[in-house]
């Protein structure tokens, strides 16, 4: 009883102390530095966070236990079972996201990018995605070649005034920052209304992108590509495009898997080599259901099976918009070499998406642990940004959406949701290159959790406690063991040291 009195006081304390600092160091709502918070001591660094707000990310430590463990409630890590290498967690990085991170004063901007994306001060996101042109939430419709003819490729106002100076402020918090990029459409010139007749489709949403335009394409993701490299930005990833089997997108393009197949075979890969460029492509990026349309079921096997170039299309992406993540360990187990990663997901005012006590659950759940213990070796949501008013965004774009974040810009108050704590949660323990590791012993109804291997000779556990009680759980690494009550309805994430020092 008497550590449980102590969970309970440890946020009130933890806000007092940050606020007296906070307060006594002179800064002002409008010009805000970081608060120091109080030196967190012990032998495993854990992060908490409860769907009642009681514990809000808070950061706290314990100390291995000298006693014999005779605890039935104990998780052991099992090192020598691998699975998948990670490669990051984050949020989507819109030219709407990018449009309200710069209406905020620049320390502002500054300390909440360096608490989301710090590998040292902060969460330590670490991948993201970007559109490739517009996305449904970006400030227009448009791509990198609007004028026909592929010579006139050239980066927009989006991307050049929101989009690459958000990029460079994130770079220079996280260098080793991971991005992918994603198309919603082709310019439109290369559309047509089908593929028998093919027939100009001068349209931002549906239609089909015409094969005799499939090179010139292919350049247009490799001069993209080298555009933001000219900028001193990285891309890691692409995706050919965004939700292929979504017709009805406020920007979109219809791409079945035969499509796909022949566009990475016959242009992009060999438009990538080429140009020297070693960009990962992943398949697909749309629902676990392959929107319920038969002739796409397991979209990326498909493609697989006609034959890929495994140096440059590595794996597929996955979306939760549809069907169940099941879909990924069943494409896991066909085709166990390639990778998958899981690019977007959204809250909004149809999954009471501001209320953390009814999504912070389910999300860890159903989305962050569940995707990673399906083999998924990134985790990204969707819009890292949004305004009260749940933009900017556009008429045939997403209206109901909310950011993992949301922004009052009268007054700069940030709302935090369930999308950033889960990504949080992972990304604050789980490195880049992190490996996920077996565990037996404990399971129970409501508890979830995955194990990893840092790269830094450290080991990290994220655990889910979705029940109505606290739970004393033991953590075993085969070396030493350590005991923690874990809240009711909480999330938290442990890191430690694989040697004593």
């Amino acid at each position: 009883m008497k550590k449980y009195h102590y969970l309970k006081i440890l946020p009130v304390i933890a806000c007092f102390l940050s606020f007296t600092v906070w307060a006594c160091r002179g800064a002002s709502p409008d010009n805000p530095e970081p608060p120091n918070p109080p030196a967190v001591q012990g032998d495993v660094t854990m992060y908490i966070t409860s769907a009642s707000r009681t514990y809000d990310f808070l950061k706290t430590a314990t100390d291995f236990s000298s006693k014999s463990n005779m605890s039935p409630t104990t998780i052991r890590l099992q090192p020598d079972t691998r699975y998948q290498t990670m490669d990051g967690f984050g949020a989507a990085i819109t030219g709407s996201s990018c449009y309200n991170l710069l209406q905020m004063p620049p320390a502002r901007r500054t300390q909440f990018l360096t608490e989301t994306f710090s590998p040292t001060d902060g969460m330590g996101y670490s991948y993201v995605r970007i559109a490739i042109g517009c996305s449904d939430f970006s400030l227009s419709e448009y791509t990198c070649c609007d004028t026909r003819g592929i010579e006139n490729f050239a980066l927009t106002s989006e991307e050049t005034q929101y989009v690459i100076p958000i990029l460079k402020e994130i770079l220079a918090i996280n260098p080793a920052l991971k991005i992918m990029g994603s198309p919603w459409t082709c310019p439109r010139w290369m559309k047509v209304d089908n593929l028998t007749n093919k027939q100009p489709y001068n349209s931002w949403t549906s239609g089909q992108l015409n094969p005799d335009y499939y090179q010139d394409y292919g350049t247009y993701f490799v001069k993209w590509i080298q555009a933001f490299a000219d900028n001193g930005i990285s891309i890691y990833s692409v995706t050919p495009q965004n939700e292929p089997l979504n017709r009805g997108n406020s920007a979109s393009l219809y791409m079945g898997w035969e499509e796909q197949r022949d566009f990475v075979n016959t242009a992009l890969v060999p438009k990538l080599k080429a140009a020297g460029l070693h960009t990962k492509v992943y398949l697909f990026d749309h629902n676990y259901n392959y929107d319920n349309i038969g002739t796409q079921n397991e979209y990326p096997a498909k493609i697989y099976a006609a034959g890929v170039d495994d140096e440059y299309v590595v794996g597929a992406a996955y979306h939760n918009y549809g069907g169940n993540r099941s879909e990924l360990l069943n494409i896991h187990n066909k085709y166990p070499t390639k990778e998958l990663v899981f690019t977007e997901a959204s809250i909004g005012t149809w999954n009471d998406g501001r209320n953390l006590s009814a999504r912070l659950l389910s999300d860890m759940q159903e989305l962050a642990l569940g995707t990673v213990i399906n083999w998924c070796k990134g985790v990204i949501v969707w819009n890292l940004m949004l305004d009260a008013n749940r933009g900017p965004n556009r008429a045939g774009g997403c209206q109901t959406c909310y950011g993992a974040v949301d922004i009052d810009l009268s007054n700069y108050t940030i709302t935090k949701n369930s999308h950033y704590y889960i990504i949080g949660h992972l990304a604050s323990v789980v490195k880049p290159g992190a490996t996920r590791i077996g565990t037996s012993g404990y399971t129970a109804t409501g508890i979830t959790y995955a194990a990893f291997e840092n790269t830094d000779a450290t080991y990290a556990l994220v655990l889910l406690n979705n029940t109505a009680e606290n739970k004393t759980i033991t953590i075993d690494d085969g070396s030493r063991h350590f005991s923690y009550a874990v809240p009711a309805q909480s999330v938290i994430s442990y890191q430690w040291s694989k040697t004593t020092n």
